[in-house]
């Protein structure tokens, strides 16, 4: 390379751009540009924000840093639509709510919507089997519409939180006011038998 480098000084620099920019129409792949329309639109836009934050940082491991958060932003937007709450009441006249989806910082708002505070019998049963609980914003939701709920008069016990849950709410000690209703603890039975 040290032996072409006065022929190289002689060619202009418009040339090596020129040849550069050949370099780069022949090694892309076009096919992907066809995919863009099939991907998620969070994804072709970090795609294109890690792209940009590349070229004008030139430090490609903030840009990727950059792309991991806006994807978790993403997500948790996308998760905080995903909470539903299913109600019936039973023959005793106790108003249940099945809760679906996970219960965080980014579905807590909409999680106290879905439940009528005013309405309904003296006792309500918020069934988390097929949710979890996630962080403060989520104690505090509870919080808030446990305490709605006792302003009424009403009793408001928590059933089928999961271990990490019920030992969440329980780190969470005097700031958060819930009545939890214990689930039995079933066990296989002869698992301790030994053979």
């Amino acid at each position: 390379m040290v032996a072409g480098a006065g022929l190289i000084e002689r060619l202009p620099l418009a040339a090596l751009v020129g040849v550069m920019f050949m370099v780069v129409i022949g090694t892309f792949e076009w096919a992907s540009l066809r995919i863009l329309r099939r991907m998620p639109r969070a994804d072709v836009l970090v795609m294109l924000l890690v792209t940009i934050a590349t070229a004008v940082s030139q430090n490609l491991a903030l840009a990727v840093l950059l792309g991991v958060v806006v994807l978790a932003l993403a997500f948790a937007w996308e998760n905080a639509k995903r909470i539903r709450a299913r109600k019936h009441v039973n023959a005793a006249g106790v108003r249940h709510y099945e809760i679906f989806g996970p219960l965080f910082f980014g579905s807590a708002q909409a999680f106290g919507e879905k439940l009528d505070v005013n309405g309904g019998p003296a006792k309500v049963i918020i069934d988390f089997r097929e949710s979890r609980v996630a962080g403060m914003s989520a104690i505090d939701a509870l919080h808030k519409l446990t305490e709605r709920y006792q302003r009424l008069g009403k009793t408001v016990p928590l059933r089928h939180l999961s271990p990490d849950s019920r030992h969440l709410l329980g780190q969470a000690g005097p700031l958060v006011d819930v009545n939890i209703e214990e689930d039995p603890l079933y066990t296989v039975a002869g698992a301790n038998v030994m053979y």
